[in-house]
C-alpha cells in the first residue's frame, strides 16, 4: 500500500512539471569542476545559474551540464573547503566550461574578490545528508594521534557511538550492519582496526566522505539505515607530492604525483603501527610470552589515465590487515588470529554528449577473520568470510529542460563462509565438508529524476526494484520438534533456492520559503539481503555475516522524515531541524538460549521481529571565520519487538539513546596555531542484566526479567587539541606541524563494559549480594603527532 501511494505520487509530480515547462529554446553549460591545486575532480560541487535561482551538483566524478535560455548570467561554482567562482558568461550556443577551484588554504588574502558560501544545504532536496571535509576532520582531537573518518561521523547529530572508543556506530534506531560503507563503490564488511578503536580509513588517502542517513536517492541500496561513501584521492596530475606523519603508535606515508602531467596521476599511501616493535624490547629473551604482539597495517593505491576529453579509467585497491599473536612457551600454547578486508575497484567514465555521461565499475572486495590456536599435538583452526565480486552501470543524463535523470544498474555474486573448524590431533586430521557456505546472486536496477516545478519547488523521486537469489549448493534440512534432523533437499550449483525482492520507491520534495529557509520531505523504503547479528557493540572481527536464505528473509524498512533548514548572516550559519519516523520488519536476532557451534547452520538458530525508531534532530554549524564547529542534539527512541523474545512484549533496542549532544569547534588563532575542542554526552547504552537471585540445592541462580532493562551511566568526555606549525608562512617545499591531542580530558571513567559481582554465599550471615561493576579503559590519554608535506 505504501509502495502503491508513494509511485502515484511520484507520477503526478512529474506530470505537473511537464505542464508548467516552458517552450524556450535552450543551450547547455556543460563541463567538469576540479582542483586547481591537482587537478582532481570534485564530486558533488555545486554549480548555479545566479539569475535563474537555479543550479546543480556535479556527479561523482566532477561532470556537470545545465541548460538555459539565451542570455547573459553569472555562474556560481562552489565545494566545501574551496573557494567561490563567479563567472559571467554570455550564452548563444552550448558551450563546454570546465572550473578549477583553489582550496580556500593556499589562496592569498590580497587576491580573493569573493567568498561565497554555497547554500545547498537549503536549496538541494537531500535531507539527513553531510559532507566532511578531511581538512577540517584532521584538525580535531583524535584517541592517540590517528585521524579517524567514522569518529567524526559520530560527532553528527542522528549518530551515535557503539561504545568507548569505538569507530562503529548506528544511524537513527539501526544496527551496524545497517549502515552501507563504501570505499570506491566497493562494498567495506569490517570497518574496525584493533577490535573497532580505529577504523580502516587512512585520512591521507581519502579525498571525500558523504553520509546519508535520510532517504538515500535510487541508485544506493542494500541497507536499511545510512550510506557512507568514501572516495580515495585520484593523485595529483600536476606535481608530485610527499606527505605523512609519525605518531605514538602508527606512522603513515603518502606519495602521489603525475605519470603523464595533466594526463594520468597515481597515488599510493601506507600506515602501519608499531606496537609490537614498541614492546620487543621489554620483552626478555627467557619470557614465556616472547614472541606474542599485535600490529595492523593499510595500503591504498590508485591510478587514472585520460584516454581522451571523454574517456577516463580509474584502478584503485585497498589492503588492510590485523594480526594477534600470543604464545606461552611454558605450556607449548599458541595462537594466531589475522583478519582483514581486500577491495578493488575499475572505473571507467565515457562522455557521449554534453548531456548524457556514463560510468561503468567493477568492483571485488574479499573479507576473512582466521583463529589458529594449538597446544603441544593439538591444533585447531575457525575461519570465516565474505567474497564479492560486482559490477554497475551508471548513466547521468541531463536533459534541456533541466531534469537530471540518473538510471542505471548493479549485479553481486556473493559466497559466504561461515565460522568453519578444522583440527588436529596426534596425527589424525578433522576437516569436516564444507556444507554451510552459501551462494547468492544480487541484483538492483533504478531510476531516478531530479527537477523544479516552479521556482519553489525541487523534487526527486526514484524508483529501485531489487531482487536477492540464494543458489546452490545448498543443503536445506527439515527438522522434528525435538530438533532432529528429519529429511533434506539438495540444490544444486546454480540451483535457486530462494528468491526474494522488491520495489523501493523513494521521493524527496523542496519547498523554498525564500532565499534562506526551506522546508523538505522525504519517503523511502529499502531492503536488506545482508545480515550481521552479534551481541557486540560494533562490527568485530569475529562476527559472521549471513545472507538471506531459504529461512532468513531479507529486512525492509520505510523511513520518512521532515525538516526546516535555515541558514543566517549571508550563509554563516547553516541551521536545521529533523524529525523522523523508521519502521522496519523482519529484523534478526538469536533465539534464547542460543550457544554458538560450527557443527550447525545458524539459520536455525534466528529469531525474527520487528522495530521502529522516532526521534528529532538538531544542528546549528558555523563554516566561515577563525571561529567554526557546529552544535548537534539528537532526542530518540529504538524499540524492538519479537514473538519470541522478551514475552511477546517489545523492548528498547541496545543502542536506544534518548539524549545525544556533541560539540565541536575549531578556532584559528593565528598563522602558527590552531586549536579544537570536542565535548560530547549521551544517554547510557542498555544490557540485559539480572534483577534478581535465587538458590537450588545450595547453588545461587541469577533471574532474568526484562530485555535491556538496564540502562549504563551517562556517557560524556570533553577532547582538546592543538596544531602547530613553525613556519607557516615558509616557501619551502617541506612544511610541518606537531598536533598535540588530549583525549577525555576530565578523565570521566566511561564504561566501556558491565559485569556482575556476586558477594557472600548461602552461609554468610549478610546472605548474597549483587553489584553491578563496570571497566573503563580510557582514562586521560595525551598524545602527539608530527605531520609533514613535501611539494
Amino acid at each position: 500500500m505504501h509502495s502503491k501511494i508513494v509511485i502515484l505520487l511520484l507520477s503526478f509530480l512529474f506530470c505537473v512539471q511537464q505542464m508548467l515547462h516552458a517552450q524556450d529554446k535552450k543551450y547547455t553549460i556543460s563541463g567538469y569542476v576540479r582542483d586547481q591545486s591537482s587537478g582532481e575532480n570534485l564530486p558533488a560541487a555545486n554549480v548555479g545559474v545566479v539569475e535563474l535561482k537555479r543550479g546543480v551538483n556535479t556527479n561523482n566524478y566532477g561532470f556537470f551540464s545545465i541548460s538555459v535560455p539565451e542570455g547573459n548570467y553569472q555562474l556560481k561554482v562552489s565545494y566545501l573547503g574551496f573557494e567561490t567562482q563567479l563567472i559571467n558568461l554570455t550564452i548563444q550556443k552550448d558551450i563546454v566550461l570546465n572550473v578549477e577551484l583553489l582550496p580556500k588554504n593556499l589562496v592569498q588574502k590580497e587576491i580573493i574578490v569573493k567568498d561565497i558560501r554555497k547554500d545547498n544545504n537549503v536549496k538541494s532536496t537531500e535531507m539527513g545528508m553531510h559532507q566532511l571535509s578531511m581538512e577540517n576532520v584532521k584538525k580535531l582531537p583524535v584517541i592517540m594521534g590517528e585521524v579517524d573518518v567514522l569518529k567524526s561521523l559520530q560527532l553528527l547529530p542522528g549518530v551515535s557511538s557503539a561504545g568507548e572508543g569505538q569507530s562503529g556506530f548506528y544511524v537513527r534506531g539501526g544496527g551496524p550492519d545497517q549502515n552501507l560503507i563504501l570505499l570506491d563503490d566497493a562494498v567495506v564488511y569490517n570497518t574496525g582496526h584493533l577490535f573497532g578503536f580505529f577504523s580502516v580509513f587512512n585520512g591521507d588517502a581519502i579525498k571525500n566522505v558523504t553520509l546519508i542517513k535520510g532517504a538515500a536517492p535510487a541508485n544506493y541500496g542494500g541497507r536499511l539505515s545510512s550510506v557512507v561513501d568514501v572516495t580515495m584521492k585520484e593523485g595529483n596530475n600536476k606535481k608530485y607530492q610527499v606527505e605523512g606523519g609519525i605518531g605514538l603508535i602508527a606512522s603513515r606515508l603518502s606519495l602521489q604525483g603525475p605519470i603523464l602531467k595533466n594526463k594520468a596521476s597515481f597515488m599510493v599511501s601506507a600506515r602501519r603501527t608499531y606496537i609490537d616493535a614498541l614492546v620487543k624490547p621489554f620483552v626478555r629473551s627467557t619470557s614465556t610470552f616472547k614472541g606474542s604482539g599485535y600490529y595492523f597495517y593499510d595500503l591504498n593505491a590508485k591510478v587514472n589515465y585520460i584516454i581522451t576529453k571523454k574517456d577516463r579509467l580509474y584502478l584503485s585497491g585497498y589492503l588492510g590487515k590485523d594480526v594477534f599473536t600470543f604464545k606461552n612457551t611454558e605450556r607449548t600454547f599458541d595462537v594466531n588470529v589475522p583478519w582483514g578486508n581486500k577491495t578493488g575497484t575499475l572505473r571507467w567514465n565515457h562522455e557521449f554528449s554534453n548531456k548524457l555521461f556514463l560510468n561503468t565499475t567493477l568492483m571485488y572486495n574479499d573479507y576473512n577473520f582466521t583463529f589458529a590456536g594449538g597446544q603441544e599435538n593439538f591444533k585447531v583452526k575457525f575461519y570465516s568470510g565474505i567474497r564479492d565480486w560486482s559490477g554497475k552501470f551508471d548513466f547521468d543524463y541531463y536533459s534541456k529542460f533541466n531534469h537530471n535523470f540518473k538510471f542505471g544498474g548493479q549485479y553481486t555474486y556473493h559466497t559466504f563462509t561461515p565460522s568453519t573448524v578444522s583440527g588436529e590431533a596426534s596425527g589424525v586430521e578433522f576437516k569436516p565438508d564444507q556444507t554451510f557456505r552459501k551462494y547468492a546472486h544480487e541484483m538492483g536496477i533504478y531510476a531516478l529524476d531530479e527537477f523544479d516545478i516552479g521556482k519553489k519547488i525541487k523534487v526527486n523521486m526514484g524508483i529501485r526494484y531489487s531482487q536477492f537469489l540464494q543458489v546452490g549448493p545448498y543443503k536445506r534440512y527439515t527438522f522434528d520438534q525435538n530438533n532432529n534432523k528429519q529429511d533434506s533437499t539438495v540444490y544444486e550449483a546454480g540451483d535457486i533456492a530462494k528468491s526474494y525482492g522488491g520495489p523501493e520507491p523513494r521521493l524527496s520534495i523542496r519547498y523554498s520559503l525564500d532565499e534562506t529557509s526551506s522546508v523538505k520531505l522525504s519517503a523511502a523504503k529499502t531492503y536488506q539481503y545482508l545480515h550481521l547479528v552479534t551481541n557486540n557493540g560494533s562490527t568485530l572481527p569475529t562476527d559472521i555475516w549471513s545472507p538471506s536464505t531459504y529461512f532468513v528473509r531479507p529486512q525492509k524498512a520505510w523511513q520518512y522524515s521532515a525538516g526546516v533548514f535555515k541558514n543566517f548572516f549571508e550563509n554563516k550559519v547553516e541551521t536545521s531541524v529533523e524529525v523522523y519516523y523508521k519502521d522496519m520488519e523482519n529484523l534478526l536476532e538469536y533465539r534464547q538460549g542460543y550457544v554458538p557451534s560450527s557443527l550447525r547452520d545458524v539459520d536455525y538458530d534466528f529469531v525474527f521481529g520487528q522495530g521502529y525508531a522516532y526521534g528529532a534532530e538538531f544542528f546549528i554549524n558555523k563554516t566561515k571565520g577563525r571561529l567554526t564547529g557546529w552544535l548537534a542534539y539528537t532526542l530518540s527512541w529504538t524499540y524492538r519487538k519479537f514473538d519470541q523474545l522478551n514475552s511477546g512484549e517489545k523492548y528498547f533496542a541496545k543502542y536506544d539513546q534518548r539524549h545525544n549532544i556533541s560539540f565541536t569547534t575549531t578556532y584559528e588563532l593565528n598563522k602558527k596555531w590552531t586549536l579544537s575542542g570536542v565535548f560530547v554526552f549521551g544517554s547510557g547504552n542498555r544490557v540485559t542484566l539480572p534483577t534478581s537471585l535465587y538458590t537450588i540445592n545450595n547453588q545461587v541462580y541469577q533471574e532474568y526479567s526484562k530485555l535491556n532493562n538496564y540502562s549504563l551511566p551517562p556517557y560524556h568526555r570533553l577532547d582538546l587539541a592543538a596544531i602547530y606549525t613553525p613556519k607557516a608562512a615558509s616557501t619551502k617545499k617541506l612544511k610541518g606541524s606537531w598536533t598535540f591531542s588530549i583525549y577525555n580530558v576530565y578523565s570521566r571513567q566511561n564504561p566501556y563494559l558491565v559485569y556482575l559481582d556476586v558477594q557472600g554465599g548461602i552461609g554468610n550471615t549478610n546472605g548474597v549480594e549483587l553489584k553491578v561493576k563496570q571497566v573503563s579503559i580510557f582514562p586521560i590519554l595525551p598524545s602527539i603527532t608530527y605531520n609533514f608535506k613535501f611539494n
